[in-house]
């Protein structure tokens, strides 16, 4: 085995056997899932039922007793403000509050003791904008049926003109491509100072004087950068792998009844309405699964990863010569802040 062989052997060997590398290999993507999922549940949960108290100043009080009233949401209304004292001492969990102006401009004021969730917020948006809309084509004197028929939502596809008129979804893969540029640009700068902190530590232990008697430096250089990429794309191909299957079982049991259909409408709408819903979620949701397929089936996998690689690779060997540059010219790791700048500006001018 050549010189550079064993050096990328023993680099590749000590850091993936270190309590740290395996550490953080199992416990990234556990941190990962868990913040998403954590999110996302947090923002869709609730904490409790809300009272809101509707203090409705608009003319004519276009607003009482309008909003309807479901198994997490009961409206009271007054005419009349409660001061903040009150309303800290009352039952009421939040305030709506609509101003004279509110039907001109479209915007009123939730006061809450607690910050309620993106789901309660969206129902009181939804129900107010539904009165809204009633009270001004019927000041309007417009026909909701007409309304209803002649509100339209326009679409516009982008085709290829190169590609027999298909759409390409050049933006949403243009999004993908953007999220891998970021991992390539978080690889980079985590496995570079790896070489930077691996020169450092053999210039002060004082072994690369006996490593350099046996090896040129510069197969000293190239089996430590070689080495420790290899170790970044092991730690990067085991992410995928983990992160991959917890998201799986994470999304089929702990979030698999925050996003049925039935439970997003029956915890917002009324019975009645909650039929309504249930159908337009259901083509909605076949809608958008179909959507989210095309996508995937579109992506280049090959290309794609392919192309990751070629980048990151190349990017790393270039940027980790010049960390093991930085980690040549200093002593310390603390010096190394003041080289660390002009290596830093041109990954971020990259992204």
């Amino acid at each position: 085995m050549s010189k550079i062989g064993l050096i990328i052997k023993r680099e590749y060997g000590t850091r993936v056997k270190k309590k740290s590398f395996i550490l953080m290999t199992i416990l990234g993507p556990l941190l990962m899932v868990g913040v998403f999922i954590a999110a996302i549940w947090l923002s869709m949960s609730e904490t409790g039922d809300h009272k809101v108290l509707v203090v409705d100043k608009t003319p004519g009080q276009i607003f009482e007793n309008t909003l309807e009233d479901n198994a997490n949401f009961n409206f009271f209304y007054s005419g009349e403000d409660l001061s903040d004292e009150e309303f800290k001492e009352s039952d009421y969990s939040l305030i709506l509050y609509l101003n004279e102006r509110t039907v001109e401009v479209n915007s009123g004021d939730l006061y809450y003791k607690k910050l309620p969730s993106f789901r309660s917020m969206g129902y009181i948006k939804g129900q107010v904008e539904e009165v809204l809309e009633s009270y001004k084509l019927h000041l309007n004197d417009i026909d909701p049926e007409t309304y209803a028929h002649v509100n339209t939502k326009f679409t516009l596809t982008p085709l290829d003109v190169d590609k027999n008129s298909e759409y390409t979804y050049q933006t949403e893969l243009a999004g993908i491509g953007l999220f891998f540029a970021f991992l390539i640009y978080i690889f980079i700068f985590m496995y570079g100072v790896q070489v930077m902190r691996g020169v450092i530590e053999e210039k002060t232990n004082r072994i690369v004087e006996v490593i350099v008697s046996s090896v040129k430096p510069f197969e000293l250089m190239m089996g430590k950068i070689i080495g420790i990429a290899l170790v970044g794309l092991t730690q990067f191909a085991l992410w995928i792998v983990i992160t991959a299957t917890l998201g799986s079982i994470a999304s089929a049991t702990l979030l698999k009844d925050k996003f049925a259909p039935e439970t997003i409408i029956e915890n917002q709408l009324s019975t009645d309405v909650a039929q309504e819903g249930m159908e337009e979620m259901a083509a909605f949701s076949q809608e958008d699964a179909s959507y989210i397929f095309d996508l995937i089936d579109r992506i280049n996998f090959p290309l794609m990863i392919g192309m990751f690689l070629f980048y990151f690779l190349g990017g790393y060997l270039l940027y980790a010569a010049l960390f093991a540059a930085v980690g040549a010219a200093v002593d310390n790791e603390t010096d190394t802040q003041q080289f660390m700048l002009p290596i830093t500006i041109p990954l971020i001018f990259a992204i």
